[in-house]
């Protein structure tokens, strides 16, 4: 699954050819078809292993979270520096929906992620509102719908080679959020 996953990351649905997975996987057709139905069914499963590992991933980092500015700066400059590292891979997540945009079932698996990263931040937010980190008018929910929309312009941003600086001073403007 791991080398699927990688296939599609770097070189999109469209671009991966049957043959290129099967000799990637070292099975035939016929066990790719037995295992997962068709190509469709392992792009499917490829791209829900990305997103549940980006949901675990980001749950672990935010979990302990201490100071919630420090702890947002750092997961955002993260996010801001990771596309630029590999302009190949990007985000699967960004890939995937730009590509897929008119295949249902690519739409929703973003869509459910989508809310589960919305949802570990609200979590997070809603912490750092009880230890006194935000502004007393501040709604956990809307912050963290926020947060979630600017993460996802920041893989586009960085996949556009946007210079660090622009991404810190982005990264900075959006944490006034919190204030």
């Amino acid at each position: 699954m791991e080398q699927a996953m990688n296939l599609f990351w770097r070189q999109g649905y469209h671009d991966t050819p049957m043959p290129q997975l099967t000799s990637r996987l070292g099975i035939g057709s016929g066990s790719l078809y037995a295992a997962f139905g068709s190509k469709e069914g392992l792009y499917a499963q490829a791209l829900k292993r990305y997103c549940d590992s980006l949901v675990a991933d980001l749950a672990e980092e935010t979990d302990s979270a201490g100071n919630i500015r420090a702890t947002l700066r750092t997961l955002l400059l993260a996010v801001a520096t990771a596309d630029g590292a590999d302009l190949e891979r990007g985000c699967l997540l960004v890939n995937a929906v730009t590509e897929r945009a008119a295949h249902d079932g690519t739409v929703e698996q973003v869509k459910t992620t989508m809310a589960a990263v919305e949802s570990v931040l609200t979590g997070t937010l809603e912490h750092a509102r009880m230890r006194g980190e935000l502004g007393a008018g501040q709604n956990p929910a809307e912050l963290a719908r926020f947060l979630t929309t600017f993460i996802q312009g920041l893989h586009v941003m960085g996949k556009a080679r946007a210079d660090r600086a622009f991404l810190e001073a982005a990264v900075s403007g959006a944490l006034k959020v919190l204030d």
